[in-house]
C-alpha cells in the first residue's frame, strides 16, 4: 500500500496531521509579507494625495480660492481686531427661531414662499 494513502486516511479519520516544523517561521514570513505589502499601500497612497494636493494648491492659486484653514483664521483673526476695542467680548449672532417672536415666520407662510406661481393661484381662487 502507498504510504500517501494511509497518511490521507490517517487525517479522514480524525488522527493527528503531520506537523510542519517550519510552519511556524512560515506564518512570520507570511505576517511580514502583509506588513510590508500594507507599508507600501500606505505609501503609493501618500505619494498619490501629495501629488493631487500639489494640484489643488496650483489651481487655488490661479483663482485666487483660499483653503478652508485660511478662511478660519482670518475670520478668526479679524474677530479678535473687532474686539481689541472692546470691553466686553463679542456679541453672538442670534439663531435663526430664537429672536423676537414678531419677526418670525409660522410654517405655512415659509413653505407658501417656495410655492411656484401656478399654484399659488390655485390657492387664492379658493
Amino acid at each position: 500500500m502507498n504510504s500517501w494513502a494511509t497518511k490521507d486516511m490517517g487525517k479522514m479519520l480524525g488522527g493527528e496531521e503531520e506537523k510542519d516544523p517550519d510552519a511556524q517561521k512560515k506564518e512570520e514570513e507570511r505576517q511580514e509579507a502583509l506588513r510590508q505589502q500594507e507599508e507600501e499601500r500606505k505609501a503609493k497612497y501618500a505619494r498619490m494625495e501629495a501629488e493631487r494636493e500639489n494640484i489643488r494648491q496650483g489651481i487655488r492659486d490661479k483663482y485666487g480660492i483660499k483653503k478652508k484653514e485660511e478662511k478660519e483664521a482670518e475670520a478668526a483673526a479679524a474677530m479678535e481686531q473687532a474686539s481689541e476695542g472692546s470691553l466686553t467680548r463679542p456679541k453672538k449672532a442670534v439663531p435663526a427661531g430664537c429672536g423676537d417672536e414678531e419677526e418670525e415666520e409660522s410654517i405655512v407662510d415659509t413653505v407658501m414662499k417656495f410655492i411656484p406661481a401656478p399654484l399659488m393661484d390655485m390657492f387664492n381662487k379658493k
